[in-house]
């Protein structure tokens, strides 16, 4: 008699971190222990599929997505992991394939703790409580994360994987910023060249023109934030996000964006009330009286530009 052919699957990622037995989720461990299963069963091992470092909500894990190719094409008929929430903890994502997409595929979901299987009926209720029980608890890991880092916002902790431009994080104190002496000083000359009467075009066209790195450039040589495409040439946009930036006062400036949804890595922008702003937490790089004479510059050229446009506009509005 054929035996029958399984896939296992393996998962783990930091919202197992503090559970109390994140060395028995280890991967090693969950293939050890499926491996010894699908023995015991019989069953013919097709394949191990393991993501590490990735949330169970998230549905683009590579191997999760290569194991559900494959069991589209019919390699195995059998899919075995340790715990439901191995699979999945979304709840939509477990309804759409153990209570869907498998069925029609000939695929049976297995795990070897939970007792979860798809070819009992009887079973189906607990899956779904399960499914329920797996997303809630991400959930509520999200919100108690969210307020952990909101704590050490508020206490003004430095929580950016990389420093602003002109700063470092302080050595053995990663939640402290520094000025940095080779950037520092590219953000006081930009505030003294627009004082001098520079657009942020023409400055940005001056520190290209001279070869500064760009700050993505910076990161790169330095070895942060590799996979993004380095930006050659200093924007206006960049130059100007610096002259409005108030980390160069000494004031610590986060919570501008929060995720739509645990479920979501998509943010959006929180208006400005909302943001968290302690002041006096690190080095100031530029002096206060330059900062505002700079946004009142800003400002005042903002309306010029805007003035031909108003103007515009009105003739059009008298026309009609």
């Amino acid at each position: 008699m054929k035996k029958e052919t399984v896939a296992v699957y393996c998962r783990l990622s930091v919202e197992d971190e503090g559970r109390g037995d994140a060395e028995s989720e280890s991967i090693q461990n969950q293939r050890s222990m499926l491996l010894a299963y699908a023995e015991e069963m019989g069953w013919e091992v097709y394949r191990v599929y393991a993501d590490e470092d990735y949330s169970g909500l998230r549905d683009d894990r590579p191997a999760f997505q290569e194991m559900l190719r494959d069991a589209k094409c019919g390699c195995f008929s059998i899919i075995l992991c340790k715990t439901q929430s191995r699979f999945t903890r979304n709840a939509a994502t477990a309804e759409t394939y153990l209570h869907g997409k498998f069925p029609l595929w000939g695929i049976r979901f297995v795990t070897a703790v939970d007792h979860v299987d798809t070819a009992r009926r009887e079973n189906k209720k607990a899956r779904q409580i399960n499914s329920l029980v797996n997303e809630w608890y991400s959930e509520e890991l999200s919100d108690n994360i969210r307020a952990v880092f909101r704590r050490k916002m508020e206490e003004g902790q430095f929580l950016g994987n990389y420093a602003p431009y002109g700063y470092q994080k302080e050595q053995g104190q990663r939640h402290r910023l520094v000025p940095d002496g080779e950037t520092a000083a590219v953000v006081e000359e930009i505030f003294s060249l627009y004082l001098s009467g520079l657009s942020c075009r023409k400055i940005a066209g001056t520190l290209t023109a001279r070869g500064i790195l760009t700050p993505s450039q910076l990161k790169k040589h330095r070895g942060e934030d590799l996979g993004r495409k380095d930006c050659t040439r200093w924007s206006a946009g960049t130059v100007r996000k610096i002259l409005r930036n108030p980390v160069y006062l000494g004031h610590m400036v986060q919570g501008k964006e929060e995720k739509i949804s645990f479920k979501e890595k998509k943010t959006r922008e929180l208006p400005e009330s909302r943001w968290i702003v302690v002041e006096n937490t690190h080095e100031a790089i530029i002096k206060e009286d330059i900062f505002r004479e700079a946004g009142r510059l800003m400002e005042s050229r903002s309306k010029k530009r805007q003035l031909p446009e108003i103007q515009k506009r009105e003739k059009q509005e008298e026309k009609t």
